[in-house]
């Protein structure tokens, strides 16, 4: 068996509500479009995630809760971590080793610049930015979450709105 990681950048922030704090900040209109497009992307080509590990910020949470309702999935499936908001990557890879083995299949909503620096640290090849509203799908050779790691990635993806989708 297999364990899949989805990360999830949250989509486009509001910054019109200038009284509101970052933790706060909701989503621009054009980033609900894209959440759910990039939420029926993933649906296409993977097993719904088990369990969605969302920050508490608004626009990460609204972005889970955009996908879990995509994938038919229960808002009881939606976790969240505080530990998700503004994390560093060693700090949510300390987070994804501790995830019960049940679990095949999770789905992590967040920020930059730690998401884009965990992609790269299981990514063979380099990218400068996980844009607003994508997605890094990995899939590792294990059947544990201590174990993943980058000598174990077998298969990966990494998908944003502005690419042609079918």
């Amino acid at each position: 068996m297999s364990k899949t990681l989805t990360i999830v950048r949250h989509g486009k922030s509001d910054w019109d509500f200038m009284n509101l704090t970052d933790y706060d900040r909701p989503l621009k209109l054009r980033a609900y479009a894209d959440a759910y497009k990039m939420a029926v992307s993933l649906k296409k080509k993977l097993h719904a995630p088990d369990l969605f590990l969302s920050s508490p910020a608004n626009r990460a949470l609204y972005t889970a809760v955009i996908y879990a309702r995509t994938m038919d999935h229960s808002f009881e499936k939606i976790k969240i971590l505080d530990e998700l908001y503004l994390g560093n990557p060693n700090s949510i890879l300390k987070l994804l080793k501790k995830q019960d083995n049940n679990f095949n299949h999770l789905a992590i909503f967040g920020h930059n610049p730690g998401f884009t620096e965990l992609a790269n640290y299981y990514l063979p090849e380099y990218l400068d930015n996980v844009p607003t509203s994508a997605y890094v799908w990995l899939e590792f050779n294990t059947d544990s979450w201590e174990k993943i790691g980058p000598d174990l990635l077998i298969d990966h993806e990494f998908n944003y709105p502005k690419k042609n989708h079918s």
